[in-house]
């Protein structure tokens, strides 16, 4: 892997808080253009690494770099260059579909031009238009989790943080959002997620397994599979996860 390639670096990355250790020495990276999982059960530590590798928290010791900025240095250049989508729903309700597009082109320093320009593309590649004035809290939940992704990407950061972003939804609606995600992945953009959904983890290109703050398993899934002897990633899940001592 030349150096080119790695969107994502973290070396020996640890968060303490006071005598307990949440984030345990873990190194990985992540190539551009990847769809890297990030799995864990509740307590692991991947929601306090992910708060790190965003730049809202601030490694205790390691080191780490997300689109060539330093984590510890630089959280504000690296916010710039993310986008960001949780399980819980981040746009407004009371707001219509174009209103919501139209405040966060703002947020990420979008010309007025380029907003309407990138709105337009993104109402037809989701089959918007005829929402583009109905209030989002009206849309059903998968519309708003689609929309929530689209929105995220509209101003083309190089990695998006998805935080268990299909939680809630129906099986057919989280495979048309992983077609929104693979789309974007092939377009350059790197992907790091969050899923309970361990059928999700198996559309990955790599997936890495927390068990109470360290990595246990980094590969493939076809690779981790082999190594484990298991049919599954989700056997494989709950094999490392049984021996877990912490939980949130």
């Amino acid at each position: 892997m030349s150096d080119s390639e790695i969107i994502l670096s973290v070396r020996e990355l640890t968060k303490r808080f006071g005598p307990f250790t949440a984030v345990d020495r873990i190194s990985f990276e992540v190539r551009r253009g990847e769809i890297f999982g990030f799995l864990g059960a509740n307590g692991a530590g991947k929601t306090t690494a992910m708060r790190m590798l965003c730049g809202l928290s601030y490694p205790t010791s390691g080191s780490g770099t997300v689109a060539g900025y330093d984590i510890s240095t630089q959280g504000e250049c690296i916010k710039r260059r993310i986008g960001y989508m949780s399980q819980r729903f981040s746009l407004y309700d009371d707001l219509t579909v174009l209103e919501n597009i139209r405040l966060f082109g703002g947020i990420y320093g979008l010309s007025r031009r380029e907003i309407l320009r990138r709105a337009v593309e993104l109402l037809g590649r989701l089959g918007f238009r005829a929402e583009a004035r109905t209030r989002v809290g009206a849309l059903p939940l998968g519309w708003k989790q689609k929309l929530a992704f689209a929105v995220a990407t509209l101003h083309r950061p190089e990695v998006v943080f998805l935080d268990e972003p299909t939680g809630g939804v129906d099986p057919v609606t989280r495979r048309q959002f992983w077609e929104l995600i693979y789309e974007a992945a092939a377009g350059g953009t790197t992907i790091f997620v969050t899923t309970h959904y361990m059928d999700e983890a198996e559309y990955c290109s790599r997936v890495s397994i927390m068990v109470d703050g360290r990595i246990r398993a980094l590969g493939t899934p076809a690779e981790l599979k082999r190594q484990f002897a298991a049919e599954s990633v989700d056997e494989l899940f709950r094999t490392l996860a049984r021996g877990a001592k912490r939980s949130e």
